[in-house]
C-alpha cells in the first residue's frame, strides 16, 4: 500500500480533475461573488455565517463567495448535470478571513443506485489521491430522519436530538427521550443507532434490525444495495458507518458522508444528496455532490519521501561563489533537488540539510 501522502496544490489538483474528467464531470467556472440574497436565504446550509460584503456599482449588495454549491445550483438550468470546480472560497479561519481553494463535483438530475456508487467511488478516489490510508464514513439522512419521525419530539427538540447524535452523546440522549416520554425500547434503539460505527459489511445487518419503520427500511435498504454496488467494483475497502454524522434536514435528503485521511484531525471531504436544497430554490430535480478542502490538508506531517527539495544547502553571505556552485552542480550530478540559501525557508520539507562553509558541505541532518 501506497502511504505516501500528496498535499501541494499543485499536485493534487491536476490529479482531481484527471479523476472527475474520467467519468464525464466538466470544469465548472463562475464568478468571485453573488448577491448576498442567496447566502441570507440559506445560512444554514453554509459552513461559516461570516460573509464579506460589498456593493456593486448599482448598488446592489454582493458577497465574496462562501460557499461554490449554491452558485451552482442557482445557476444550473439543463439536467442531468455533471461538473467539478476548482474555485476559491472566503471563509473565517482563525480568527481572519482567508482565501481559500477547494476542489469538488456536483452531479444535478435524477439521482439512482449508479449515481450514488459513481459519486461514493468518486470521494474514496479523491481521499486515495491524498493518501492511501483514509476513511470514508457514510451515514443516511433518511434513516435518522425516520427516528426522528418515530421519536415524535417538538420542532427544538429534534434539532437538540441531531446535535445529541452527533456527538454520540448516550447519556444526553436518554435523558431526553425521557423528558419527552419516549419508551425505552425506542430510546435504546435511538442510542444504539446513534453510537454505531464500523465496516458497513458488519454495520448493515444491525443498521437493518434497528429499523422502526417505512422510513428507515427504505434507508437501510438504499445503503445496503450502495454496499452492493461498491464491493462489486472494489471500492468497499476504508468505507464505514456512521449514523452521527449528521446534517440539516431541510437541505439534506439521503446519503450523507466525511472524509478523513491520517494526520489531520477533522474531514477533508464533505458531502452529500440535497434535494431538499434544490426544491427550496424551486428546482424540480436531485442533486449530490462533495468538496474536498484543501486548506485542511495544511496541517498534514510530510510522511518519509515526501519533500519540497532533497537538498537544503546553507551558505554564508561570505561564501565563495564560485565553489558554491560547483557544489551545487555536483548535489544535482548526483540526482538531487538542491534548494542553496542563507536561511531555511519557513514550512520548506526537505530530505537533507547541508552546510557549505570553507571545508566545503557538511551534513548538519539527513537520513541517507
Amino acid at each position: 500500500m501506497n502511504n505516501e501522502i500528496t498535499y501541494s496544490q499543485e499536485l493534487l489538483i491536476p490529479k482531481l480533475r484527471s479523476i472527475y474528467e474520467q467519468r464525464g464531470y466538466k470544469k465548472y467556472k463562475m464568478s468571485k461573488f453573488e448577491e448576498y440574497d442567496l447566502y441570507l436565504e440559506n445560512k444554514s446550509f453554509l459552513k461559516s455565517e461570516n460573509i464579506i460584503t460589498f456593493n456593486d456599482l448599482n448598488g446592489r449588495l454582493l458577497a465574496l463567495k462562501p460557499d461554490v454549491t449554491l452558485s451552482i445550483v442557482k445557476n444550473s438550468a439543463a439536467t442531468p448535470q455533471k461538473v467539478y470546480y476548482t474555485e476559491n472560497v472566503y471563509r473565517v479561519k482563525s480568527g481572519q478571513y482567508k482565501e481559500i481553494m477547494q476542489v469538488g463535483l456536483e452531479y444535478i438530475g435524477k439521482i439512482d443506485m449508479y449515481t450514488l456508487c459513481e459519486v461514493i467511488s468518486l470521494a474514496a478516489d479523491s481521499l486515495s489521491a491524498v493518501c492511501e490510508n483514509y476513511i470514508l464514513d457514510i451515514s443516511h439522512m433518511g434513516f435518522i430522519s425516520g427516528f426522528l419521525d418515530e421519536l415524535k419530539l417538538p420542532a427544538s427538540a429534534c434539532d437538540e436530538m441531531l446535535e445529541l447524535i452527533s456527538r454520540k452523546d448516550a447519556h444526553e440522549i436518554k435523558g431526553l427521550c425521557e423528558k419527552y416520554g419516549v419508551d425505552r425500547e425506542l430510546t435504546e434503539k435511538t442510542v444504539s443507532m446513534a453510537t454505531l460505527y464500523g465496516s458497513m459489511d458488519k454495520m448493515l445487518p444491525a443498521c437493518e434490525a434497528l429499523s422502526v419503520n417505512q422510513k428507515t427500511k427504505d434507508a437501510a435498504a438504499e445503503l445496503r444495495a450502495l454496499y452492493t454496488a461498491l464491493a462489486a467494483i472494489g471500492c468497499e475497502k476504508n468505507i464505514n458507518l456512521d449514523f452521527s454524522i449528521t446534517s440539516d434536514l431541510s437541505y439534506y435528503n439521503g446519503i450523507i458522508f466525511q472524509g478523513f485521511i491520517n494526520g489531520v484531525s477533522g474531514s477533508v471531504l464533505s458531502g452529500g444528496r440535497y434535494g431538499n436544497l434544490l426544491s427550496k430554490m424551486g428546482k424540480h430535480t436531485d442533486a449530490i455532490g462533495f468538496a474536498v478542502y484543501l486548506d485542511m490538508l495544511e496541517y498534514l506531517e510530510s510522511g518519509d519521501g515526501d519533500y519540497d527539495v532533497d537538498v537544503m544547502l546553507l551558505y554564508g553571505e561570505s561564501s565563495d561563489t564560485v565553489a558554491l556552485t560547483k557544489a551545487v552542480k555536483m548535489l544535482n550530478g548526483n540526482g538531487n533537488t538542491v534548494l542553496a540559501s542563507t536561511e531555511i525557508p519557513q514550512r520548506l520539507r526537505y530530505k537533507q540539510l547541508l552546510q557549505f562553509n570553507e571545508r566545503g558541505l557538511e551534513i548538519i541532518e539527513g537520513n541517507d
